[in-house]
Formats: structure tokens, sequence, C-alpha cells
């Protein structure tokens, strides 16, 4: 059984992510992704051009930990070992014959971590970076040190070149999300005139983490149950991602995901359910893979639309059956129908389309070039009003521009030539159309449909009821996501309300039919 969780975790989450997010404009996404990479243990990668605030993030993630240190370096091609792991130690070195760097105020001491431009270090840096990425251990001379990192930042405004040596490090980053400038210009404004100090720490030191309650945290996410409609989802995501990948015309589009990432994509999952104060994840915590699954920027709307329709496919519904409801009330529209309603065949004339074009003139004289007009232009005409006309040859070419208008004989144009009126009936055919004429029903007829429909409208609102009522739990949360925009619930909640609204409009439907039998 999953273990209950104290509604404090979410308590704590919330506060601290108001807290960091204060005074940031359109930072709050990327603020949310890096605290809860740092609970789940894992790092995150910030693409974005220089000055749009990503060591701003690191600084202020910072704050999250009570007595937390942080290291912050800016990686260049010339940058050493000794910059980011700390210096040898000469004493250690002369009188011990040990070589051991002083790592406190350097990377392997610190609880929060940012290494802007990151591809941009040498292979002795990389291959120490990929060993604390991959178990937190940094091999200090002879020793193997276990460092306490609890988040990883890194950052670039370029991906790393294709087929380098890097490629081990870029997979180890789990978030990956880009960071651009401020889009919307009321948050722009209000950017470049708040006169706050961003990097100043105020969260209270009762809101920040300990190092007790997050080694707490990590047993308890492990608990954290996957219900069978989240690995659903997970699995269509990788069925689907691997059919792209397999079409001829998408082998320079390839998404490649290994199975480490999908385990700790779950891993995240459960983190983010943790600090919402679930104790199982929901299709909320799934949109979190958007982040998690791209290799280039280019690959995001197809990624984002794999994982949106998946989550939509296995979004929470009830058990109603909708078909056998439909086809009732089917039944009932029919059964009215054909009672109220007589139908009889009328033969009549009617005009006769040329081409479904045109019709035809009838026309005995050669008084003027045309023998077609247009039918929407016909239809346009109006007695007494004469316009300016189109008039075609049998091969349909226009011949000719005149005055015309319908005459007050029915199927009958008058056209206007040397200031003469001709009237020139059009070519018309036997036709037939159906007539419906309506019937009241009978006393006893009516009364067993009002009982029908009674019972239908009942069943309905039963059905509406018990949705209402017994609507899966997890529908009631859903907006409240710390890490997912409220407004991708709809998505979620897409299959419950398309059974809703296919009620309703059902009621509506046998409240027409009542309408038409009852109002003869």
């Amino acid at each position: 059984m999953p273990t209950t969780i104290d509604q404090s975790v979410r308590s704590k989450a919330d506060q601290l992510l108001t807290g960091l997010c204060a005074g940031l404009y359109e930072r709050e996404q990327p603020i949310k992704l890096a605290l809860l990479s740092a609970v789940a243990g894992e790092s995150i990668f910030l693409l974005g051009p220089p000055g749009v605030g990503k060591s701003l993030i690191a600084r202020r993630l910072k704050h999250a930990f009570r007595d937390g240190t942080s290291f912050e370096y800016l990686m260049s091609k010339f940058s050493t070992p000794d910059e980011i792991f700390g210096p040898v130690s000469i004493k250690k070195l002369k009188e011990e014959d040990r070589y051991e760097r002083l790592t406190d105020n350097y990377l392997p001491g610190a609880n929060i971590v940012f290494l802007d431009e990151i591809w941009k270090a040498g292979p002795a840096i990389q291959n120490a970076l990929l060993t604390i990425l991959n178990e937190k251990i940094y091999r200090n001379g002879g020793e193997e040190m276990k460092v306490n990192i609890r988040g990883i930042i890194t950052a670039s405004n370029e991906l790393p070149p294709k087929n380098s040596s890097l490629d081990p490090i870029w997979d180890r980053f789990l978030i990956r999300l880009e960071v651009g400038n401020i889009r919307q210009f009321k948050n722009f404004l209000n950017m470049i005139t708040d006169t706050r100090n961003v990097y100043a720490d105020d969260l209270p030191e009762e809101v920040k983490m300990t190092e007790a309650e997050l080694d707490q945290w990590n047993a308890q996410i492990d608990d954290v149950e996957v219900p069978a409609e989240v690995l659903n989802t997970v699995q269509v995501v990788k069925i689907k991602i691997e059919e792209h990948n397999a079409r001829p015309n998408n082998t320079d589009k390839l998404i490649d995901v290994h199975d480490r990432r999908w385990k700790k994509i779950i891993r995240l999952l459960r983190t983010s359910a943790f600090l919402n104060g679930r104790s199982k994840v929901d299709l909320m915590d799934c949109f979190l893979m958007v982040h998690c699954l791209w290799s280039k920027p280019s690959q995001l709307d197809k990624i984002r639309e794999i994982v949106t329709e998946a989550i939509r496919r296995h979004g929470y519904t009830m058990a109603v059956n909708l078909q056998m409801i439909k086809r009732e009330v089917r039944d009932f529209e029919e059964d009215v129908d054909q009672e109220i309603r007589v139908r009889h065949t009328v033969t009549e004339e009617q005009l006769l389309p040329i081409q479904d074009e045109y019709y035809e003139l009838q026309k005995e004289d050669n008084k003027f070039e045309g023998v077609l007009v247009g039918i929407k232009q016909f239809q346009q005409l109006k007695i007494e009003e004469p316009q300016v006309t189109n008039f075609y040859d049998k091969d349909y070419n226009l011949v000719n521009r005149l005055k015309a208008q319908k005459s007050p004989q029915q199927f009958t144009i008058d056209v206007f030539y040397n200031s003469e009126r001709y009237s020139y009936p059009l070519r018309t055919r036997k036709g037939e159309r159906t007539e419906i004429i309506s019937k009241k029903p009978h006393p006893v007829v009516q009364e067993h449909w009002d009982e029908r429909h009674k019972r239908l409208v009942d069943y309905i609102e039963q059905q509406e009821q018990k949705i209402k009522q017994h609507a899966p739990s997890e529908l009631n949360h859903l907006e409240e996501n710390l890490f997912v925009p409220a407004e991708q619930s709809e998505v979620v909640k897409a299959n419950l309300e398309e059974v809703r609204a296919a009620l309703q409009q059902l009621k509506l439907k046998l409240e027409k039919v009542q309408y038409a039998y009852v109002n003869l």
C-alpha cells in the first residue's frame, strides 16, 4: 500500500515555490522544474541566450535549502579542474605524498551547482562531472568522495555538438527547458521597472528544506504508487516515439530515449506527486514527460503532441453505456417522427439545371445573343428591379450583358434589349418532392410517449448524478498541480467532459422530440 503523505509536504512545497518565484516574471516554470529536479536528485539543462535569467534561477534555488551552499562557474575552453573541483593540497602532497584536492567551496562541497556554458568544459572536467552525475561520487585522488549535491543546473546558448564526447553528459540531464526573453509586454515593463533585489534571500528559515527532511522524503518518494493509467500512458508514449523513429522520412529526426531515462522519468513523476501531497502519480504529472524526452527544440512540438494525445486517450472516465442511451433516444425520435409526420410525393414543374450552373432560356428569336443564364445570378434577380445580367451561348461562353429581372410569371425572365422588354420562359422538367403533413397523435399514444420521455430523461440524469458524485477522486485536484499549468487539466478531463456533453445533447434532443408532438 502506498504511504499516506502528510499534507504539510505540499504546503511547504507551495510556500517554497511562492517565495522562490516572487519578483520574477515568466520564470516561474524554470524555478518550479529546478526545485522538482533537485528534490528528485536529478539535473536540469537550460537552453537560452545570455541575459535571460539562467544563473538567477540557480541562485534563487539555493535559498530553498537551509544552510545550503552553492557553486557557480562560467565554463570556457581554458577552465581547469582546479577551478571546478578545488586546488591540490600542497601540504598533503608534501607530507603524505597524496594527491588530493581541497574541495570546500568548490563543486564537490556544494549542494546546488550551476555550470554555465557547460559544453565548453575540457575532457578532464567532463570525465569527473560524468561520475558525479552518474553516481554522486567524486574521485578525489585515490579516494571516492560522496558528494551531497542536491541539484545541478547547467546552461548554454547552444546544444552539444553532434557525435561528440559530450553525449554521455547530455544524456544525464533529465529535464531540458528552453528559456527565452520575456514575451508579454506588461511583464517586460514590470521587470525593467521593478527595484527589488531578485537575488535576495527572503525565504523564512522554517520553510527551507533541511538535510534530514530531504533524506526522509527520498525514501517516501519511492513508496509513491504509479497506477495503471499512468503506466499505460508512458507505454503509449514510448510506442508512439518508436513508431515515429521507424518512419523512413524521419531518419534524421530520431527521438532517442533510452531505458535509463524512462526509469528516471518515473522517479520524477513520483516526486511531483509527493510534493503535491499525493500518495500516487496522476495523469497531470505525466505532462512533465514533455521536458524529459527532447534532444533538439525542433522535436518539442511532436513530443508535446504524442504526450498530450496519450494522456487524452487514458483520461479519467466512468462506465456509462452511452451507445445504449443514444440508440434508445434515436428509436424514440424515429417512432414519434413516423407517427406525427405523414409523407407523400408531389409531382411538379421544376427548373432544369444545365451543368448544375445554368438555366436555359426557351428562346425562339434571335434578337440578342445568349441562351443561358447563371443559376446564382438568376436567383438574385427580383421582380421589377432590373439588374445587369450575364448571358452565355451553348458552349458556356459569355456573349452578352443585358439588364434583366424576374418575371411575375413563374420560371420566366424578362430581358431588356434596345429599350424593349422581352419575356422568356426557362426550360423546366417534371420533378418530385416529398411533402410532409403534421398529424396530432392520439391521446393514448401521447401518454405513452410522455412516459417514455420521462424514463429516458430520468436515466440520463441518473448518469449525470453518478458522474458528479462518483467521478475519480483525481479530478478534484487536477488544477492544483504545483508543476503543471492548470489549463492542461482540460486534456485529462476530456473523456469525462465528452460524456457529460453527450448526455446534455441527448436531453436536448428529447426536449425537441417532446416539443414536436405536444405543440402540433
